[in-house]
């Protein structure tokens, strides 16, 4: 069996699809916070949830899809640290898409505010109402949101190095657009 060059067409949009609703629900997240109660704040905190419940879905999607797909291997001159590396931060990617997404929920229902995906589906609460619990998991929510930050800026780094001064072709497996060849 020939290992795959680049991940799959699908693995690709499953990782875009996610990356751009993260991309949208955390600026939004920051917007929301910081306005008064009016419905405008109660719109953007349903779009908020349903993006977070959407990035919860893929992250199950990409999960099943990897668990039944070989990536691509990493290059061979790629050094031993930078293998763990790369194995690890992309293990706590995946951590922390089912963690945030979870993490508000759990806020969402100790709050005492249901999440309704879409307007239409009402998701059952996953704990009873309880403020203090429900303050302690935004805090919770805020600070795995951040460590989310610091990790996708390390990936997109990452990407970058190996796309710019290693031209090793990393960027190439995600990016169909990319020639292998002249990364």
């Amino acid at each position: 069996m020939t290992l795959p060059v680049r991940y799959t067409r699908t693995a690709v949009a499953l990782h875009w699809l996610a990356a751009i609703l993260i991309f949208a629900a955390f600026p939004l997240g920051l917007i929301m916070s910081d306005l008064p109660l009016s419905p405008l704040k109660l719109k953007l905190i349903s779009y908020h949830k349903w993006l977070g419940v959407s990035v919860f879905l893929l992250a199950a999607a990409r999960l099943a899809w990897r668990a039944t797909h070989t990536p691509p291997p990493l290059p061979d001159v790629m050094p031993a640290w930078q293998r763990r590396a790369a194995s690890g931060l992309h293990f706590l990617l995946y951590l922390l898409l089912f963690a945030i997404p979870l993490s508000g929920w759990l806020m969402s229902s100790a709050k005492g505010f249901q999440t309704v995906y879409f307007g239409v589906l009402p998701l059952p609460d996953l704990i009873g109402k309880d403020k203090a619990l429900g303050d302690a998991l935004q805090e919770v929510h805020e600070m795995l949101n951040y460590g989310l930050l610091a990790l996708v800026s390390a990936h997109v780094a990452a990407a970058l190095k190996h796309q710019f001064i290693d031209r090793d072709g990393i960027l190439a497996r995600m990016l169909p657009f990319l020639d292998r060849r002249s990364s």
